[in-house]
C-alpha cells in the first residue's frame, strides 16, 4: 500500500480501515485481525465508537509489529480543557494497549457542552495535544469535520498546526473548498463515509460506472476518493469485502471522475458541524 507524507515526515497509509458502528465484543476483534491479515496497516478508532478495546485486542492478537502500523483515535466532545483532554488521550492508549497513538484528532469542533466558548476549549485541547506530540506519544496531530473557519482558529493561536482533518467524503459529499483550503496549508485530508452509508450502492450512474470498470461500486468510490487526494475510511466486517476494499489498482478516467463530481443522488450526513446536538 503506498503512504502519503504529512507535513511533518510521518506516512500515512493511503487507506484506512475504519471501526465505526463496529459492533463491541468478538466481531470487531476478528474484524480488526482479518484487516491487518489482509494488509491494512492504517487503523481509524474513536473513542465515542466504545468499541477501542475490542479493537486493542484485534490489533494486539494480530501480532503485527507495531512500527508498521498507523492508529488513529479521536477527542470526544464531552472532553475539552488542557488536563482533561491529556487524560482522556492516556484512557484512550489504556484501552487500545498502546505505548502511542500515530495521529490524534479533536473530532467535532464545536459540540454543544462548549457551544459558546468553543475556540477557549480547542485552543486549551489543542495545547496538550501539541504537547503529547513533542513528548512522542502521538506522532501526528490534527482535527475532524472542521470547517475553513475552524481550522483557521487553530492555526492562529497555534503552535503546531493540525496535519489531518478529518470529513465526510463520497459522490454528492465532495467538500470542495474544505479540501481546496486544506491543500493550501498542506493538511491531509482523510475522508470517512466513502460509501455514503450504502447510499451509493442505490445510485445508478455509479452502477454503471463499476460495470464499465469491471469492479464493485465499493472499489469504485475508494478509488474516487483517492484521486481526489483523499485518504478513505473503509469499513466492513466481512473479510472477503475487507480484503477486495483493497483492490483498487485501476484508474478512472478524469472525463468520468467529473461525471461523478456531479452525482447527486448519494446524499450526505449534512451535519452542520457549527450547530450540532451533541
Amino acid at each position: 500500500m503506498k503512504n502519503i507524507a504529512l507535513y511533518n515526515g510521518i506516512l500515512m497509509p493511503e487507506i484506512g480501515f475504519g471501526t465505526w458502528k463496529a459492533p463491541t465484543g468478538e466481531v470487531t476483534v476478528e474484524a480488526v485481525k482479518a484487516a491487518i491479515e489482509c494488509g491494512y496497516t492504517h487503523i481509524d478508532c474513536a473513542a465515542i465508537y466504545g468499541n477501542e478495546k475490542e479493537v486493542g485486542l484485534g490489533i494486539k492478537e494480530s501480532n503485527a509489529d507495531r512500527k508498521d502500523l498507523f492508529i488513529t483515535s479521536k477527542l470526544w466532545n464531552d472532553v475539552r480543557g488542557y488536563q482533561e483532554t491529556i487524560d482522556a488521550f492516556n484512557q484512550t492508549l489504556s484501552d487500545l494497549q498502546l505505548d502511542y497513538l500515530d495521529l490524534y484528532l479533536i473530532h467535532w469542533p464545536r459540540p454543544v457542552k462548549y457551544h459558546d466558548n468553543y475556540i477557549e476549549k480547542n485552543i486549551e485541547s489543542w495545547k496538550a495535544m501539541e504537547d503529547l506530540y513533542k513528548q512522542g506519544k502521538v506522532k501526528a496531530i490534527g482535527v475532524s469535520n472542521f470547517k475553513i473557519h475552524h481550522m483557521e482558529e487553530i492555526i492562529e493561536n497555534c503552535e503546531i498546526k493540525p496535519m489531518v482533518n478529518q470529513i465526510e467524503f463520497h459522490p454528492s459529499c465532495l467538500e470542495k473548498e474544505i479540501r481546496d483550503f486544506c491543500k493550501k496549508e498542506n493538511i491531509v485530508v482523510t475522508g470517512y463515509s466513502p460509501l455514503a452509508n450504502g447510499k451509493v450502492f442505490e445510485c445508478k450512474e455509479l452502477v454503471e460506472f463499476s460495470e464499465k470498470y469491471g469492479v464493485s461500486i465499493a472499489q469504485l468510490c475508494i478509488r474516487y476518493a483517492l484521486q481526489h487526494d483523499v485518504i478513505p475510511l473503509v469499513k466492513s466486517v466481512t473479510k472477503e469485502r475487507i480484503k477486495a476494499n483493497l483492490n483498487v489498482n485501476f484508474v478512472i478516467s478524469d472525463e468520468d471522475m467529473e461525471k461523478i463530481d456531479k452525482i447527486t443522488t448519494c446524499g450526505g450526513s449534512y451535519k452542520d458541524s457549527d450547530d450540532i446536538s451533541f
